[in-house]
C-alpha cells in the first residue's frame, strides 16, 4: 500500500504556489482536505522534486524509511565524489551511519550519524569551493577565449557539457522517481513525466 499523506499536512508547510496549483488541479479539487493522498500520485502529478519535498509532511514514524530512501540516492551518486577524492570517505561514513540510524533509531546512532553528516557536509564544503574556484577559473578562461575570438569554440564546448549534464540530471531523476516507489509506493509502475 502506498504511503499517504493529505493536502491540510502538505499546506501546512506552504508549498510553492505553482506545485500546489498543479497538484490541486490533479485531484480535481480547489482546497486543502484531510482525505489520504498517496505519494504516488504526487510523484505522477508534480514529478520527483515535488515528491521528495513532501516527504516532509509525514509523521515521524516515517523517517527511518525517509532516511533510506535518501541514503539510497546518496550513494548512487557517490561515485562521483569517490572518483574525484577517492581517499575521503566521510560522505560513505554518513550514508552507512544513517542506514545504521534507520535500522536502529537509538540515540547514540542518531548522534553517531549527526556526526558523520557535519563530517561530510564538512567535506562538501570544501568541494563546493573547489567548484567555485574552477568556475572562476572557467569564467577567465572563457573571458580569454573571448578576447582571442574563440568564443565560438568555447561557447560549443559549453553547450556541449550543459547537454551531458541535463542528460546526467534526468537519468539521476528517474533513479530517484524508482527508488521512491520502491520506500513509498505500493508496488504499482506508473507511467512518469519527470519534471
Amino acid at each position: 500500500m502506498s504511503t499517504t499523506t493529505t493536502l491540510n499536512a502538505i499546506r501546512e508547510h506552504s508549498p510553492c504556489e505553482d506545485g500546489w496549483e498543479t497538484l490541486l488541479k490533479s485531484l480535481g479539487k480547489t482546497e486543502a482536505d484531510d482525505e489520504p493522498l498517496p505519494l504516488t500520485h504526487i510523484l505522477k502529478s508534480n514529478g520527483i522534486k515535488h515528491a521528495i519535498w513532501v516527504l516532509r509532511c509525514l509523521p515521524e514514524d516515517h523517517k527511518p524509511q525517509i532516511v533510506r530512501f535518501a541514503a539510497d540516492c546518496a550513494e548512487h551518486v557517490l561515485h562521483l565524489w569517490e572518483t574525484r577524492y577517492p581517499k575521503d570517505l566521510r560522505p560513505r561514513e554518513a550514508i552507512n551511519a544513517a542506514r545504521k540510524w534507520a535500522d536502529e533509531p537509538t540515540e547514540e546512532n542518531r548522534q553517531a550519524a549527526a556526526d558523520a553528516a557535519r563530517a561530510a557536509d564538512t567535506a562538501a564544503d570544501a568541494a563546493r569551493a573547489a567548484v567555485w574556484s574552477a568556475a572562476a577559473a572557467a569564467a577567465l578562461a572563457a573571458n580569454a577565449a573571448w578576447v582571442a575570438d574563440v568564443n565560438a569554440a568555447w561557447a560549443a564546448t559549453a553547450a556541449a557539457h550543459a547537454r551531458a549534464a541535463a542528460a546526467i540530471a534526468n537519468e539521476e531523476s528517474k533513479h530517484q522517481a524508482g527508488l521512491f516507489l520502491k520506500y513509498f509506493g505500493d508496488n504499482e509502475k506508473p507511467r512518469l513525466t519527470l519534471k
